[in-house]
C-alpha cells in the first residue's frame, strides 16, 4: 500500500465524504476518482432540493501507509474509516485478492453499519473482482462499472456521486447532459465567435495583402516607365545624370520591399534590369569595376530565374541582356575570350527566342543585336575581317525583317543605320573599300532622317559625330579635303554641345578625343 502523502492522519473530529479502498495495482484509478469527486460540484438545484448551500462533494481519503508489514490496520486508518460518509471500493481481481481491502470493508461496515458502501469495478468480471467482503451475507452493494465495456466513467462517477450525495442518479444524469449541453454551446459559440474574428483578421489580411500588391503594381508600372520611355527620353537630351537619380529612386523601392527572396519573379527580374541600366550609366562615366560588379549581379538574378522557368521567353531575353552586359564590360577590358564566351551565350540566347516565337519581331532584332556583337568582335585583335563581314551582313539581315513587321518605329531605322556602319568597317578592313563607302552613305542617310525628325536628340547626334570619326580614315574623306573640314567642324560642335550637357560623360569625351585624332591629316 502507498505511503500517506495527500490525507494527513486526521482527527477524531474530521469528516470525509468518503473513504477510498483499493489495491496498490489500482493506485492510478484510486487518484483519478479522488480527483474527480473533489472536484465535482453538484448542479445548483439538485443542491437546492437537498437543502444543501454547499455544492461540493467535500474531502475524499485515499493515502495510507505502508501497510506490508503490519499485523492490522493503524489507528490513523481506523479513524478515518470512522470519519467517512461512505466507503468506496475500487474493485479488481486484485482488491478481491488483497487483505487490507477486505479488512477495510470489514471495518467499515462494523463502524458505521448504516453507511452506504459503494463498489466501483474498474477490472475483471464481476464474480473475480468483488472482494468477498462486499458479498457476504447476500448483500448487494450500489456498483458502478467504470469499465469501457460497462457504464464507462462518465455514467459511473455520476453513479458514485449519487450514492455519496444521496440524490436521485437521473437528477445527475439530467442536469449533466443539460451541463454538457451547455458547454458544448459555450464552446461552440466561442469557436463560432473565433470563426467569425478569423474571417474577420484574413478579410483584413486580405485586403492589406491586395492593397500591398496593388501599391507594389503601381510603384512597378512606374519603374517600369522610368527604365523605358523616361530612359529613352533623357538619354535623348543627354542627361544621365538625371538618370542616375531616376535609377536610384527605383532600386530604393526594392530595398523597401524587405527580403527579395519573397518577391515574385517579375520583380526580380525588373530589378536586375535597373541594375543593368545603372551599370550602363557607370559606364559612360569610366566607372567600369562599378558597371561590372551590378552587371555580374544582375546575371546572377536572371539566371537563377531563368533556371527556374528554362521556356519562358521572357526569363530568356533578361538572362541575354545580362549576358550581353557582362560580355561587353570584358570587351571594353580587352578581355576576348570572355567577351566571346558571354557574346555566344547571348547568341545562343536570342537564336532560342526566335525558335520558341518566330512571329515576334523583337526577338530577330534580338539575333540581329548578337550576330552584331560577334562581327564587332571579330574586327578585334585578332583581326578576321572575313567572319566580321559574314556576321555584319547576318545582323543586317535581321533588322531589316524587324523594320519590314515594324515600319513606323522609329528605333529600328538607328539600328539599321548602325549595321550599316559595322559592315562598313568589316568591308573596310577587308579591302572592300567602295562597297564600304556606300554602306556609310546609307548609314548617313538614315541619321540625317532621324535627325531631321527629332533634331534635339542627343542620341541621334551622337551617331552623327561617330559616322564623321569613321568617314575620316576613307580616300573619299581624305581627298575633298573641304568637304573633310567641314564635316570635322560639324561632327565637334556635336560633340562639345553634347559634352557641355553632360561634362562627365567619359563616352562623349573619348568620341571627341577619337576626332581629333581622325582629323589630324586636316592641320
Amino acid at each position: 500500500m502507498p505511503k500517506a502523502s495527500g490525507n494527513q492522519v486526521p482527527a477524531a473530529d474530521r469528516r470525509f465524504a468518503a473513504f477510498i479502498s483499493y489495491s496498490h495495482a489500482n493506485a492510478e484509478s484510486a487518484a483519478l476518482l479522488q480527483r474527480r469527486l473533489e472536484r465535482y460540484r453538484l448542479p445548483p438545484q439538485v443542491a437546492a432540493e437537498k437543502g444543501e448551500r454547499n455544492r461540493a462533494i467535500g474531502r475524499i481519503f485515499r493515502d495510507r501507509e505502508d501497510l506490508a508489514a503490519a499485523p492490522s490496520l493503524t489507528d490513523a486508518i481506523k479513524e478515518a474509516l470512522a470519519a467517512s460518509d461512505a466507503l468506496i471500493v475500487i474493485c479488481s481481481p486484485a482488491a478481491k485478492a488483497s487483505r487490507w481491502v477486505a479488512e477495510e470493508i470489514a471495518l467499515f461496515r462494523q463502524i458505521n453499519p448504516g453507511r452506504p458502501v459503494l463498489a466501483a469495478l474498474v477490472d475483471g468480471e464481476p464474480a473475480d473482482a468483488l472482494p468477498e467482503a462486499l458479498t457476504d451475507g447476500g448483500l448487494e452493494p450500489l456498483a458502478a462499472d467504470l469499465r469501457k465495456a460497462g457504464d464507462g466513467w462518465s455514467l459511473g462517477f455520476l453513479k458514485i456521486v449519487a450514492g455519496i450525495a444521496g440524490v436521485q442518479l437521473d437528477s445527475l444524469v439530467q442536469r449533466d447532459a443539460q451541463r454538457r449541453v451547455r458547454r458544448v454551446t459555450w464552446i461552440t459559440l466561442a469557436a463560432v465567435s473565433a470563426m467569425l474574428v478569423m474571417a474577420v483578421m484574413t478579410s483584413f489580411a486580405i485586403q492589406a495583402r491586395n492593397e500591398a500588391a496593388r501599391k507594389r503594381a503601381s510603384a512597378e508600372g512606374l519603374v517600369e516607365y522610368m527604365l523605358t520611355d523616361l530612359r529613352t527620353k533623357l538619354k535623348g537630351v543627354n542627361r544621365l545624370d538625371v538618370m542616375e537619380g531616376v535609377n536610384e529612386r527605383a532600386m530604393a523601392h526594392y530595398r523597401q520591399q524587405g527580403d527579395l527572396a519573397s518577391l515574385p519573379a517579375d520583380s526580380l527580374e525588373q530589378r536586375a534590369r535597373i541594375l543593368l541600366a545603372m551599370g550602363e550609366d557607370d559606364q559612360s562615366r569610366n566607372k567600369n569595376d562599378i558597371a561590372l560588379a551590378k552587371f555580374e549581379e544582375a546575371h546572377r538574378a536572371t539566371a537563377a530565374l531563368l533556371a527556374r522557368e528554362p521556356s519562358n521567353s521572357q526569363r530568356i531575353f533578361a538572362h541575354a541582356q545580362s549576358e550581353y552586359w557582362v560580355g561587353y564590360a570584358a570587351f571594353r577590358a580587352n578581355q576576348p575570350d570572355k567577351t566571346m564566351r558571354h557574346f555566344l551565350e547571348y547568341k545562343r540566347l536570342a537564336d532560342r527566342l526566335v525558335a520558341l516565337e518566330p512571329e515576334k519581331a523583337e526577338w530577330h532584332r534580338e539575333v540581329g543585336y548578337a550576330n552584331g556583337n560577334l562581327c564587332t568582335q571579330y574586327l578585334t585583335e585578332p583581326l578576321d575581317a572575313d567572319a566580321a563581314v559574314r556576321f555584319c551582313k547576318l545582323a543586317l539581315g535581321n533588322v531589316r525583317r524587324f523594320i519590314a513587321a515594324r515600319p513606323q518605329d522609329p528605333s529600328g531605322r538607328i539600328d539599321l543605320a548602325n549595321r550599316h556602319a559595322w559592315l562598313s568597317d568589316a568591308l573596310f578592313e577587308a579591302g572592300a573599300i567602295d562597297e564600304a563607302w556606300s554602306h556609310r552613305q546609307q548609314q548617313l542617310a538614315l541619321l540625317d532622317a532621324a535627325v531631321k525628325a527629332d533634331p534635339r536628340n542627343a542620341d541621334y547626334r551622337l551617331h552623327w559625330a561617330q559616322f564623321y570619326i569613321a568617314v575620316a580614315k576613307f580616300p573619299q574623306t581624305r581627298n575633298n579635303v573641304e568637304a573633310s573640314r567641314e564635316a570635322y567642324r560639324k561632327a565637334r560642335s556635336y560633340l562639345d554641345a553634347l559634352l557641355a550637357g553632360d561634362p562627365e560623360n567619359e563616352v562623349i569625351r573619348s568620341y571627341r578625343s577619337k576626332l581629333d585624332n581622325a582629323y589630324r591629316f586636316l592641320t
